[in-house]
């Protein structure tokens, strides 16, 4: 176990066994026989190696480190895919309300198309020397010509944004 904690972590900090014999003041042979097990540090070379690999001393003593990589790598995949999850499930429901709202939009302007036509210039034979009757009337007149030039333009969009939204499967 020592031996295999001693190499895994030498080598995910990047360190050769040359750097790390000089930052203890041994010789490589000394590095590369604890990592084959020929040999073990004694207490105060254990202590400078866990403080030169920023490691605990039970850490490198415990079980093998790379059984712990093993389950982080799979806790860690666990959690992305449920962050996943949850990405994909907002992405739906804004999908789904983009659709909502594009349908609506094509509902009212049919609808007011619709009202528009009943109506008809009907507003047209007021008496416009009522200064109230010719407000309104120019009111309603304004918003017709817009509406008639605005309309189809929205509603094409709100169509083309539909068939973007639909779900394609």
């Amino acid at each position: 176990m020592l031996k295999d904690n001693i190499k895994t972590i030498r080598k995910s900090k990047g360190l050769s066994q040359e750097e790390l014999a000089t930052k203890l003041n041994v010789v490589r042979q000394t590095i590369s026989k604890w990592e084959q097990g020929l040999s073990v540090p004694d207490s105060e070379l254990l202590v400078s190696l866990s403080e030169a690999l920023d490691t605990p001393v039970s850490t490198l003593l415990g079980e093998n480190i790379e059984e712990k990589e093993d389950n982080y790598l799979k806790e860690i995949a666990q959690k992305l895919e449920v962050i996943n999850l949850q990405l994909s499930k907002r992405k739906e429901t804004k999908r789904k309300i983009w659709l909502g709202v594009f349908i609506a939009i094509c509902v009212i302007i049919v609808i007011a198309f619709i009202l528009l036509s009943n109506l008809g210039t009907s507003y047209m034979e007021w008496d416009y020397y009522d200064p109230e009757l010719a407000v309104m009337g120019v009111g309603i007149h304004a918003f017709i010509w817009i509406f008639v030039r605005l309309a189809p333009i929205v509603f094409i969009g709100s169509i083309i944004g539909i068939c973007f939204t639909i779900k394609k499967k």
